[in-house]
């Protein structure tokens, strides 16, 4: 994407920083070493999914090494899609794709788009995986992109806090001053709930349709559409009518099956 430079004034307000996730994480120490990298690169917003051993846990603190202020005001969600609700742009870190089809970036390209997204305004996150095995699948479908850390293929094992550091560093040493080519008119993107209402109303009905059969195929069909609307990155307006248009079919069914002389589906 295009992008120009400019100055930022004095008196703007701030871009939104990047929220840190961490998805299922197990062990404190590493919940801890992950404030630490945090703080060490002026990142504050931490959000702990269904942490293993539950929340707050002292060990954290231990290892945090005086990084505090990401711990003490961490966020506690049952699922990713919870975690994400009010985001507009979230990247997946991880080293498997899963078979989902999103755009890959490295660690630089994510920080930049973060950057440039922040730049105008919208709330962004790198979602990380659990420690033993990274990320489902359908949390992947939820995201924007992949963010990849291109190391040696030899050995590509990286623990939690060091992929956390990688990326945060990549953020930090980022030009600031970059902002996006903007779309016409003031369209605000639809956050991770508004997108989720959009994803399940279409589900609901293609599930009562039959759409999804054989039935053990629902999963991966739910993905692939996730991931299809997701990378359309759509305006709340356009979630909004894209919901319309799904209402309009289901309310015109019955119109289609009197034109056709039959009787409308129960």
């Amino acid at each position: 994407m295009p992008v120009q430079t400019r100055a930022m004034s004095a008196e703007a307000a701030p871009p939104p920083k990047p929220v840190v996730i961490l998805d299922r994480p197990q062990l404190a120490e590493n919940i801890g070493a992950v404030a630490r990298a945090m703080a060490n690169f002026g990142l504050s917003e931490l959000r702990l999914v269904s942490p293993r051993d539950g929340w707050p846990q002292d060990r954290a603190w231990a290892s945090a090494s005086g990084a505090d202020w990401p711990l003490r005001d961490a966020k506690v969600f049952e699922t990713v899609g919870d975690a994400v609700a009010d985001l507009q742009l979230v990247y997946a870190c991880t080293a498997r794709p899963r078979e989902t089809h999103l755009p890959v970036l490295t660690s630089r390209e994510g920080a930049g788009g973060l950057r440039v997204a922040g730049a105008e305004g919208l709330r962004c996150a790198w979602l990380f995986g659990a420690e033993r095995a990274g990320l489902e699948t359908m949390d992947i479908a939820l995201c924007h992109a992949i963010v990849t850390i291109p190391i040696d293929p030899k050995f590509h094992s990286l623990n939690l806090a060091q992929a956390v550091v990688v990326n945060a560093y990549e953020w930090w040493t980022s030009a600031p001053d970059l902002v996006p080519a903007r779309l016409t008119g003031e369209a605000a993107i639809a956050d991770g709930a508004m997108m989720m209402g959009v994803y399940e109303h279409l589900e609901g009905e293609l599930d009562h349709a039959g759409f999804f059969f054989p039935p053990e195929k629902k999963p991966s069909m739910q993905r692939n559409l996730r991931v299809a609307l997701g990378r359309a990155r759509f305006t709340e307006q356009e979630a909004r009518t894209f919901r319309g248009v799904i209402t309009a079919l289901v309310r015109g069914r019955g119109r289609t099956f009197a034109r056709l002389g039959g009787d409308p589906p129960s």
